[in-house]
């Protein structure tokens, strides 16, 4: 595995029309690290933010899907997508405040 820094290990959040309806149950959803495991992302989220104090991390890796253009085919990138859930008593995620 590489050596992967908490910085690097999420690498966007998801603004979806689920992920929006899940802030409200303090879930928030990030693309992270292919190679990033629940610890690396449960400890990547609470320096990242502060006051965030994390319960639970669901992980889902996500296959990449077969493209074509033209008499080439191709695939797209494989990633990794994650389910943070903050415990009740924490801070809210400042990023997806004004959403």
């Amino acid at each position: 595995m590489a050596n992967i820094q908490y910085y690097d290990v999420i690498q966007k959040p998801i603004v979806t029309e689920k992920s929006m309806n899940q802030m409200a149950e303090k879930k928030y959803a990030f693309y992270v690290h292919p190679e990033a495991n629940k610890t690396m992302i449960k400890d990547a989220v609470e320096k990242m933010f502060d006051g965030v104090k994390v319960q639970n991390v669901n992980t889902m890796n996500l296959v990449g899907k077969q493209k074509r253009r033209g008499m080439v085919f191709g695939m797209t990138a494989k990633r990794k997508k994650a389910v943070v859930t903050l415990t009740p008593d924490s801070k809210d995620i400042e990023i997806f405040e004004g959403l």
